[in-house]
Parts: structure tokens; C-alpha cells; sequence
């Protein structure tokens, strides 16, 4: 199965909201294997959304802990609880920071073929699940810290939010793109 780039942090694509699925056919399940296949073939993530591999669709792919789910068009109906942990991203490699997400969600969905589901997940799949979702909105886990830094996972430096944002900016205007902050 064909493996796909994965963009990192300072691409606008990562900021902008993805369009919703509205035909489900032989290329859509072309497109889901393939962002499966992509994150099969590393072993630092648990989850990898259509934004993150420069598709602007709604759908992103949970591999967490033995459960495997593909969203189509996911919604997140209800959130309950908060829990608040360290996460990172595919497309901010080796750094983490500090996220609130709900304890408890209950998200509609459609599958591959088109079908409506309905699923509720706790902890910390409910966290992947927020964080992929949030993906399709063009949302980072770095707009929803609790604090003003994320830390390398390697060496443990700490680096300020706004130096990431800085950083992000320079590689956007080097590249001729236009910032999306």
C-alpha cells in the first residue's frame, strides 16, 4: 500500500479545515489504506488524519491500544469529564504539551462505506480521538495547552509557544506560503 508524506508544523495545510466525505467509493478506501498503511509504518503514533498527509478530507484512522477505527465525517455528539495529560503529534515531532480533553465522548461517524455509527471511548483513546478530530478542524494540540511551552521528548528542553510559532512563521515565509497564525 502506498505510504504517504507526512507534513509537519509550519504547513498551512495543518491549519486549514478539511471538507466532508460525500461519495464512498473504490478511491476513498484508496485513500483510508493508504493513511493506514502511512501510520502502520511508524511506531511513534496511534492515530493519523487526511490533513496530516496534505488531504483536506475528513477522515482520519485510530490505531490505539489494539483498537483500530476509521472516521469518516467524525462529530463529537457529547464530551463529559476532563482529564489533562501530554501529547504529541505526527506532524510536531519530538515535542509534547500539556492538553485538557474531555474524559468521556460519544462521536457519530460514518465508515468507509458510508454507514452511520454512533461510538462512545473514555481516557486516553478519547484523548486520540479528540486530538484527530480537532485535525479535521485545523486545530493543533498546541492551540489548547495549558501551558506556554512543549518540551522535547529526546533532551527535555522546553520551548516557548511563541518561539514554536516564531519557527513555524520563518519555514512558512521561507517556503513562500502564507502563515494561517
Amino acid at each position: 500500500m502506498k505510504k504517504l508524506k507526512i507534513v509537519t508544523f509550519g504547513d498551512p495545510v495543518l491549519r486549514q479545515a478539511a471538507k466532508p466525505i460525500s461519495v464512498f467509493h473504490s478511491k476513498l478506501h484508496s485513500v483510508i489504506n493508504s493513511i493506514a498503511s502511512t501510520l502502520e509504518s511508524r511506531d511513534d503514533g496511534a492515530a493519523l488524519a487526511a490533513p496530516q498527509v496534505s488531504l483536506l478530507k475528513r477522515i482520519t484512522v485510530v490505531d490505539y491500544q489494539g483498537e483500530y477505527i476509521e472516521f469518516v465525517n467524525p462529530e463529537i455528539l457529547a464530551g463529559e469529564g476532563e482529564q489533562t495529560d501530554y501529547e504529541g503529534c505526527l506532524s510536531f515531532p519530538g515535542y509534547f504539551g500539556l492538553v485538557p480533553r474531555y474524559t468521556d465522548i460519544r462521536v457519530k461517524y460514518q465508515n468507509r462505506n458510508g454507514e452511520e455509527l454512533i461510538i462512545e471511548r473514555s481516557g486516553k483513546l478519547a484523548r486520540c480521538i479528540q486530538h484527530e478530530i480537532d485535525h479535521l478542524d485545523g486545530i493543533l494540540f498546541i492551540d489548547r495547552m495549558k501551558k506556554d511551552h512543549v518540551i522535547h521528548s529526546d533532551t527535555n528542553e522546553k520551548l516557548s509557544l511563541e518561539s514554536v510559532l516564531a519557527l513555524s512563521r520563518g519555514a512558512m515565509m521561507n517556503s513562500g506560503k502564507e502563515p494561517f497564525f
